[in-house]
């Protein structure tokens, strides 16, 4: 991931000031484009472009069996198989990010985890370059207890295609897997889980009516609030150990 360096004016509450260096995340534009057509242009960082590329193509629905993918310079050209739906009915995403407008699919699993997976998933979400610039968010793929893969970047939207898209490309069964998050759960997030049939998603952050409503409608189990002793279920508890009784 770039990172810039940057000088500033340190103020304390007490009036005290001092000049002091920061490292500061950087972003850059990033075209992807499917079978030779353009479908959109992303603000990320500059780690794991054909994870982003294979992620967004099937996060967002669009396809499913992604066959190559490449990179050149700041174009992510990625080949597919199958293309479910036109990819240029795009909106815009809270967060600056876009995606392709549609309902998610519903996703059908029986992977479960236990209360203490959901706690030791979310200690897992800390990384180097939030300490050291606290301007990325994370994603971090689990099976079970194994942790997988953890993959920061400038945007929210962008750690979870990168991460489907890691699954994607090293042919991991997404069905029995979990993804948490540092990011907030709007219903754009959880489509993206739902489309790439993951079935739980932890955060440590809150979700919106819309992210819970279209949890519930996808069958994803969704959890916000993730720190510290706590957690809300606010979909399919049945996916969590000992909240069977609350279907």
């Amino acid at each position: 991931m770039k990172t810039d360096q940057f000088t500033g004016i340190q103020v304390q509450a007490d009036g005290s000031y001092r000049e002091i260096s920061d490292v500061v995340i950087r972003g850059d534009t990033f075209a992807i484009v499917l079978n030779g057509e353009l479908i959109t242009e992303q603000v990320a960082s500059s780690n794991c472009l054909r994870e982003l590329g294979a992620g967004f193509v099937v996060a967002e629905g669009i396809a499913e069996n992604i066959t190559n993918v490449e990179v050149e310079d700041s174009t992510i050209y990625v080949e597919a198989d199958t293309v479910f739906k036109s990819p240029k009915v795009l909106e815009y995403r809270t967060g600056g990010g876009k995606g392709i407008a549609g309902t998610p699919k519903t996703v059908e699993s029986s992977y479960t985890i236990s209360p203490e997976c959901v706690f030791h998933s979310t200690e897992a979400i800390f990384s180097d370059t939030w300490d050291k610039t606290g301007g990325v968010h994370c994603s971090v793929l689990f099976s079970g207890e194994e942790k997988i893969k953890q993959i920061c970047d400038i945007g929210r939207h962008n750690t979870v295609d990168k991460i489907i898209g890691y699954a994607i490309l090293q042919g991991i069964d997404l069905s029995k897997c979990h993804i948490c998050c540092t990011g907030r759960q709007p219903s754009a997030m959880v489509k993206k889980a739902a489309n790439a049939g993951l079935p739980i998603i932890i955060s440590r952050a809150a979700s919106t009516a819309a992210g819970i409503t279209t949890a519930r409608d996808a069958g994803i189990t969704l959890i916000c609030f993730s720190r510290g002793t706590r957690f809300t279920v606010y979909s399919h508890p049945e996916r969590v150990k000992g909240l069977n009784q609350h279907k």
